[in-house]
């Protein structure tokens, strides 16, 4: 597996890759391994920073996160929200097709291995409050506030 590292305006994230895809995008404390330097991680790397910047809403990088076939569907369906739009744990269960498995969505959500690129922190309540996100709920106020700022000025 390798490893590279990047310091956003959220915080630090450990970008890790097989030699294909990549496996995880995370938030950490601190630097766990020496980064690597290999060109799919230098790619999202350089993705991730357009995405900062604001000026990149989808990645194209080729991924695979290790998880059930459940969490898969729940993933690739997460990647189906559109920049700078929310959608709740029940739009996501009634997308694949399983509209009484809202919690499950839940849980698969809170799994999800590939933050920001794999957006789950455009999941909010059916009520239109923020829930929980792995990386805290202040980085997934600021990644909403990022994605909608910059969509006003299209």
């Amino acid at each position: 597996m390798n490893s590279t590292f990047m310091q956003t305006p959220i915080g630090l994230l450990a970008i890790r890759a097989t030699n294909d895809a990549i496996n995880s995008i995370e938030f950490i404390r601190q630097q766990d391994a020496p980064p690597v330097r290999h060109p799919l991680l230098e790619q999202a790397r350089e993705q991730l920073q357009e995405y900062f910047a604001g000026q990149r809403r989808q990645f194209s990088l080729p991924l695979a996160p290790k998880g059930t076939e459940f969490q898969q569907q729940v993933w690739q369906a997460l990647g189906l929200i559109d920049y700078a739009q929310t959608a709740c744990y029940a739009d996501i269960a009634a997308k694949i097709g399983r509209p009484r498995a809202v919690r499950a969505v839940g849980a698969a959500n809170g799994r999800n291995p590939l933050a920001i690129v794999v957006p789950c922190h455009r999941i909010i309540g059916k009520n239109g409050t923020l829930t929980g996100y792995a990386g805290g709920l202040e980085r997934k106020a600021w990644l909403l506030r990022l994605e909608q700022a910059q969509q006003e000025l299209i």
